[in-house]
């Protein structure tokens, strides 16, 4: 540290201020008001309070710290505090607001996250090193200067996000409207029409019922050899049909294609383990979490021991799971299991029991992860408090677009290939953004040590009128408040002592 920076505990640069008379509960924020709520929340005002009673009493611009979110706001205008976990904290004299809050940053990065518990305790015992107040001053403009250009770097990689987004988007739409493959089929000279196509559906359909038939009839017949005991096995029933979607799909698809209901192209629907799972076991319990932009994701994994469950939940390569209770916007996410690791499936999801002879795993997980998919999931969905529902008979009622199993090939080869490309430049942009946040966490690492400012910026902040080394300031600081409060005690006048009636009579 510099011989003129000054270093100081934390809790000794600024005073924090009550905020029992005013907060706010959230409940009792409004949409809309006169005066804006700030809380411990992510965005910088929580709500508004019309109540003019909640101001709270401060010299302005106030750091405003989360207890247990660790977010950091700097705020300028008046304002009535949210509840609990709301910290106020008013920067002294001693120390620019916004380098403060800056510094801040930095502190609270080198404390480990205790989850919905208090940080500002740990806070407030680390020490701050302070520099003059120019060179806080060059600091902070600098800081600025550093981050504009790192913002605007991730705006265009933020940007490039959300075009992938809807690239990946449209190669799904042209995948099921048969442009992908539009070059292929006219090569073709034995494509079957739609017809010839809803005739192996129905056929396939009736192959499956038989096959459950001969095995039932091998079960019955073990049944009597055995004298009988136990129960009859059950004569499986045909296979459900599903009538016609209630809403059709915004696609125009080729004319050897036709519309059909992804529970004709099924055995059935089966829902997922409602047991509890565990932080460690034998067999991986995949859940709504673990599914992400049509892939399963391997982390964050949950676990079951229970025998009986796994042997019923069993994934096995080619199942199709789909979410069948989530957030409404997230509703629908659907993925391909590839036997990539042994595992189960839980409550929150379906596994959909398709036709391999009639519709490929993979053309039918790219189908309900594309945009026409979730604009009718969207349309058929139940709305609950703050979730949404698509239960296994609306999943069955789903219109997708059906063409031979060789073209259903071809169109998954076309969109992983062209997909494949978007997942590394996705990753690409996913590292970019995580080195700017680095980047982010170095500049101020720089500015804490004293680091950021260089020979010639430095100087110039000694040019300055108000430079004083930070020792001199906070001993100006200190005889000013000590000035004060001499002043303030001279100015108490003593009560007057007064004489008791009693005393008086016997004088």
């Amino acid at each position: 540290m510099r011989d003129d920076w000054v270093e100081l505990p934390y809790k000794d640069v600024v005073d924090k201020i009550s905020t029992t008379k005013q907060k706010l509960k959230q409940k009792e924020y409004l949409a809309k008001g006169k005066i804006a709520v700030v809380d411990q929340g992510q965005e910088i005002i929580g709500g508004y309070t019309n109540d003019e009673s909640k101001i709270l009493e401060c010299e302005l611009p106030v750091l405003v710290f989360g207890d247990h979110t660790k977010i950091i706001k700097t705020i300028t205008f008046p304002f009535a505090p949210g509840a609990d976990g709301t910290k106020v904290l008013q920067p002294k004299k001693i120390i620019e607001p916004k380098l403060l809050s800056n510094f801040t940053k930095i502190l609270v990065h080198k404390i480990s996250d205790k989850g919905y518990a208090r940080h500002y305790q740990h806070i407030e015992k680390q020490n701050i090193k302070i520099p003059p107040l120019p060179e806080q001053r060059a600091i902070v403009a600098k800081i600025d200067q550093l981050f504009t250009r790192i913002d605007h770097g991730v705006a265009d990689l933020e940007k490039a996000q959300a075009q992938l987004k809807i690239y990946r988007q449209a190669v799904l739409k042209k995948a099921f409207e048969g442009e992908l493959t539009r070059k292929w089929r006219e090569k073709q000279t034995n494509l079957p029409m739609a017809e010839e196509l809803l005739s192996q559906i129905k056929k396939e359909r009736e192959n499956h019922h038989q096959v459950q038939l001969d095995e039932w009839k091998k079960k019955v017949a073990l049944w009597e050899a055995s004298g009988r005991e136990g129960k009859k096995p059950g004569k499986p029933k045909k296979l459900k049909t599903f009538n016609q979607p209630v809403k059709s799909l915004n696609l125009i698809i080729p004319e050897n294609w036709y519309f059909e209901c992804i529970g004709n192209l099924s055995k059935g629907v089966e829902y997922g383990s409602s047991a509890k799972s565990l932080s460690e076991g034998r067999v991986i319990v995949l859940r709504m979490g673990n599914m992400q932009d049509g892939k399963i994701d391997w982390e964050n994994l949950k676990y079951s021991n229970n025998e009986e469950e796994i042997l019923q939940y069993k994934l096995e390569p080619g199942d199709i799971l789909f979410n069948r209770t989530n957030s409404p916007e997230l509703v629908g996410k659907t993925v391909e299991y590839k036997g990539e690791r042994k595992a189960i499936f839980a409550g929150y999801l379906i596994r959909l029991n398709h036709l391999n002879s009639i519709i490929k795993s993979s053309f039918l997980n790219w189908f309900l992860n594309s945009h026409p998919a979730k604009v009718y999931g969207s349309y058929v969905k139940t709305d609950g408090v703050n979730q949404s529902n698509i239960n296994g008979q609306k999943l069955g009622n789903y219109p997708i677009p059906i063409c031979s199993i060789q073209e259903q090939h071809q169109i998954v080869q076309e969109i992983e290939t062209r997909l494949s490309v978007c997942d590394k430049l996705e990753q690409t942009i996913k590292q970019s953004l995580e080195k700017a946040k680095a980047l982010r966490q170095s500049i101020l690492k720089k500015a804490f040590e004293g680091r950021l400012l260089d020979e010639t910026e430095l100087a110039a902040c000694k040019k300055e009128k108000d430079y004083e080394p930070a020792r001199v300031l906070l001993k100006k600081i200190q005889a000013k408040k000590a000035a004060k409060e001499i002043l303030a005690k001279a100015k108490i006048k003593p009560k007057k002592k007064t004489t008791s009636k009693k005393i008086r009579k016997k004088q």
